[in-house]
């Protein structure tokens, strides 16, 4: 089990993540005390979208290459449509996803960011929730796909849009709480 003050968390993101599902679990998570870094492909300042145009920027921590999961306790994957369609189509990133998944560590993905376990085939068999416009990719990845605002499934929480960050970020901090979850490798 680990406590929130002592927890350390990464949120994987790229260019065009939604401002809001990258923003409220940073601060949330921060405020609650937890470690919180972002990791990108590059190392640069990395470009929300904003209310259909692009917004602010955040500063990157580390580069996905140099991720050890070891030195997390999760993975918090933002949505926005263009963010996890560039990172789904990065290898690099689809093996930390993964990875993530293989250590029983706790796996967020928010709307369009189980994109990214489909493409990590972690959902196969499992019980998630996604954007409306990507159930048919959820449900053809293996999924059990559901319309509610929070699924978890053996610490792989998935949330639908910006509505539900709320309830999103407070399932993170219980399943963290929890520690690590028995599960198959993605």
């Amino acid at each position: 089990m680990t406590k929130m003050n002592e927890a350390k968390i990464l949120i994987l993101a790229t260019d065009g993540y939604e401002r809001s599902e990258l923003r409220v679990p940073l601060e949330q998570l921060r405020a609650k005390g937890a470690t919180v870094k972002i990791a990108s492909l590059k190392k640069e300042p990395i470009k929300s979208w904003d209310d259909k145009n692009w917004g602010d920027t955040v500063d990157v921590d580390l580069l996905v290459g140099d991720v050890k999961v070891d030195d997390f306790d999760a993975i918090v994957l933002p949505g926005g449509q263009i963010n996890p369609d560039i990172l789904r189509t990065d290898q690099t990133a689809v093996k930390l996803v993964k990875d993530f998944v293989a250590s029983g560590k706790v796996v967020a993905a928010v709307c369009h960011a189980p994109w990214l376990l489909v493409e990590a085939d972690a959902l196969r068999g499992r019980k998630a929730t996604s954007y409306h416009s990507i159930k048919t990719d959820v449900k053809n990845a293996g999924a059990q796909w559901v319309d509610e605002a929070v699924v978890t499934d053996k610490g792989i929480i998935t949330s639908r849009n910006p509505g539900d960050l709320n309830a999103f970020v407070a399932k993170i901090v219980e399943e963290i709480g929890e520690g690590r979850h028995e599960r198959r490798a993605a």
